[in-house]
């Protein structure tokens, strides 16, 4: 729930809810939990299909698709979970930096102070990450705390009747005409359009895999990754939808934060919803200079909430717990990727250290990729950039989930039953197609890097065989073909010779072997075979057993 939770729900959802209104919000939040869901349903059916060890989203694809897009999707995931420390850590900057302004305390200039205040904090995590999950394990039990504090003080906030200075901001708690108001959308700039609004919200659905990252250290991978998955789901989606319905209820689009902006005594020039609650807020909206209201200000579930601080708090534990996740999660997945030696030059971040193999190298490959990124310094960039990738790794784990059920391999034997293979593959597909609509250009790039990837795995044919779904679907296909032969009719334009050659080992009668491979032609099939009589006397009994060694050759 803490990885899901993070920088979009404090900072980004209210924002959200003033561009698409709060039916298309919703819409956008269910359209996510769908992906979410049916990827959930098949994390927990993989993870529970035998022992699970470290490595968690990895090791799951891989050993069930086969290194060609285990290995891929493996690198890209790593990577995508770098870039989201980047993500939360900016949202976390960007917080202090407001702070900072509020208070003429600005370090040098806007953007930044972002940068400054994040490179800080992510050295920071980076020094709570090195010290072990046991410290992170308990860091997050108070980010948990405060994030629940944050939410009682926002709910109170929204019953409470608003100050003067609330309502200059546009709150004025719960209202009809505001809910109605806002549940229509009111698209502005350049991300103003439903899927860029999706893609700005996507990351905040996004963190469902955190306890497969962390499969080496839970007791019990195959209860807990199912069980904590889908709840998490269920509840941070009550959370969303919760939120975006109430400050969509009680704050208005635009507003000027001006105490002076009350209507006059006979004025009648006064226009739009906030004249109906006494206050003019037309000339800062018709110059499109407002600085407050949900359109406007990113803090608005600060300003709405009964105590503010405790709302910064709560932004401070979503980011920093989100951050601090990822950072765990990528250098795993990495480490684990490492050591199966599927790509040149990345085995020196595989090496681990101390009593939990802990992979320092990768912890500081992991810090560079998220500092690359912070120095972007714009959360509404950064968003869209993870949402990709992160499709591109869900779309892979339901292929390798249907995948896995479609070729009715003996090792697929899930204790977790509550999944279908044609939700999985409706799952991959919707993934898929929402990374096109979402960017198109960074969805061509996605899949050209795991083609290239998986190209070179399949050029270079690593020495690992951990029976995946792949071979299974290789077996069933020649089996299906073969079977098919049967009722197939010779014809003089497809004959083809079968020679059964009786060489004993196809060593020994190495030119019997080439002459008919003169026949077959590398087009044909060729059986060498060998037959040796065996005489066991028992019970007054004698036995005759004929062994057939086949060689199948071209």
């Amino acid at each position: 729930m803490l990885n899901i939770w993070g920088v979009i729900l404090y900072l980004r959802l209210p924002w959200i809810t003033a561009q698409a209104g709060i039916g298309l919000t919703w819409l956008i939040i269910l359209m996510s939990v769908i992906v979410t869901s049916i990827t959930g349903l098949s994390i927990s059916a993989i993870s529970t299909n035998g022992k699970v060890k470290s490595g968690g989203t990895y090791f799951l694809i891989s050993r069930s698709l086969g290194p060609e897009l285990g290995g891929s999707i493996g690198l890209i995931f790593a990577f995508a979970n770098a870039v989201a420390v980047a993500m939360h850590t900016v949202g976390f900057a960007e917080t202090v930096r407001d702070l900072l302004i509020e208070y003429n305390a600005v370090i040098v200039d806007p953007v930044n102070d972002i940068r400054i205040i994040g490179v800080i904090t992510v050295t920071v995590l980076l020094l709570i990450s090195l010290a072990g999950m046991e410290w992170e394990a308990k860091a997050q039990i108070v980010f948990f705390f405060v994030i629940m504090v944050s939410f009682v003080s926002y709910i109170v906030g929204t019953i409470m009747p608003p100050s003067e200075e609330k309502q200059s901001k546009g709150f004025f708690s719960y209202q009809g005409s505001i809910f109605l108001e806002n549940i229509v959308p009111n698209w502005r700039g350049e991300t103003g359009s439903f899927f860029g609004m999706f893609s700005i919200f996507f990351p905040s659905a996004t963190g469902i895999l955190a306890g497969a990252n962390i499969s080496g250290d839970l007791k019990d991978p195959a209860v807990a990754i199912p069980k904590g998955t889908l709840m998490a789901i269920f509840w941070t989606t009550v959370s969303y939808l919760a939120i975006s319905a109430s400050i969509g209820s009680c704050v208005l689009r635009d507003a000027s934060g001006i105490v002076n902006d009350t209507i006059p005594l006979n004025d009648t020039d006064c226009e739009g919803l906030s004249c109906q609650f006494g206050w003019d807020f037309s000339e800062c909206r018709q110059n499109e200079t407002c600085y407050y209201g949900l359109a406007n200000h990113y803090q608005a579930m600060s300003m709405v909430s009964a105590f503010s601080p405790l709302i910064t708090a709560g932004i401070f534990a979503a980011t920093l717990s989100s951050a601090l996740a990822c950072l765990v999660s990528a250098p795993k997945v990495f480490q684990c990727l490492c050591k199966d030696k599927l790509y040149p030059f990345i085995g020196f971040f595989g090496k681990g250290y101390g009593k939990n193999n802990e992979p320092i190298r990768g912890y500081l490959l992991a810090f560079i990729i998220s500092i690359a990124f912070i120095l972007i310094a714009e959360l509404n960039t950064i968003a869209p950039i993870i949402s990709n990738f992160f499709l591109c790794s869900y779309a892979l784990i339901n292929f390798s989930c249907f995948h896995a059920s479609i070729t009715n391999s003996p090792g697929w034997r899930p204790s977790f039953r509550y999944y279908s293979k044609w939700t999985s593959l409706f799952g991959a597909v919707v993934s898929v197609v929402i990374m096109f609509l979402l960017t198109w250009w960074a969805a061509i790039i996605a899949v050209a890097i795991i083609f290239i990837l998986l190209g070179y795995v399949t050029y270079k044919k690593p020495d690992v065989n951990w029976g995946s779904s792949v071979q299974a679907g290789a077996y069933k296909m020649a089996l299906t073909y073969s079977v098919g032969l049967t009722g197939v009719q010779e014809h003089v334009k497809n004959f083809r010779p079968q020679c059964l050659v009786l060489t004993g080992p196809p060593n020994f009668r190495p030119a019997l072997v080439d002459f008919v491979s003169s026949i077959t032609k590398n087009t044909s099939l060729m059986i060498c075979g060998n037959v040796v009589t065996v005489s066991i006397i028992y019970c007054q009994e004698v036995y005759i057993y004929i062994y057939i060694y086949i060689y199948i050759g071209d």
